[in-house]
């Protein structure tokens, strides 16, 4: 294993203070949630959490959360994440890749639209804007 200077240490720290400041809810109205119980993990929820992360940072999106849950009872559309956004119903998508997760930033959480394909449970349609 090769040594870290003092300088790769302040980096790394840096850089994971980043990923650890996006879990942090305090002043963030904006909430992803991503199912990472066995299931969820096998399916391949970490690539999905590592592009949900950097789809946000590329974005440079601030008011936004990202946390770990364990199982949300949907083990058939794995990986899943639930979606949370005011003004928006809450809704809970499934077959959560990681170009998925890019999408969902980018429509659902930017554009402010749903991204229809993924979702597994649809909000009613009384409280859908169209």
């Amino acid at each position: 294993m090769a040594k870290m200077t003092l300088e790769d240490l302040r980096t790394l720290r840096e850089s994971k203070k980043g990923e650890l400041d996006k879990r942090d809810t305090e002043g963030k109205d904006i909430h992803i949630i991503i199912g990472m119980g066995t299931c969820g993990i096998a399916a391949g929820a970490k690539d999905s959490l590592d592009a949900f992360l950097d789809e946000i940072e590329k974005h440079k999106i601030d008011n936004v959360t990202v946390k770990q849950t364990g199982c949300m009872g949907l083990c058939y559309v794995e990986p899943t994440v639930e979606v949370k956004v005011p003004g928006m119903p809450d809704t809970i998508y499934g077959n959560v890749d990681a170009k998925t997760a890019r999408d969902i930033v980018s429509e659902h959480i930017v554009n402010g639209k749903l991204v229809d394909k993924h979702i597994f449970d649809r909000p009613a349609k009384d409280i859908v804007k169209e």
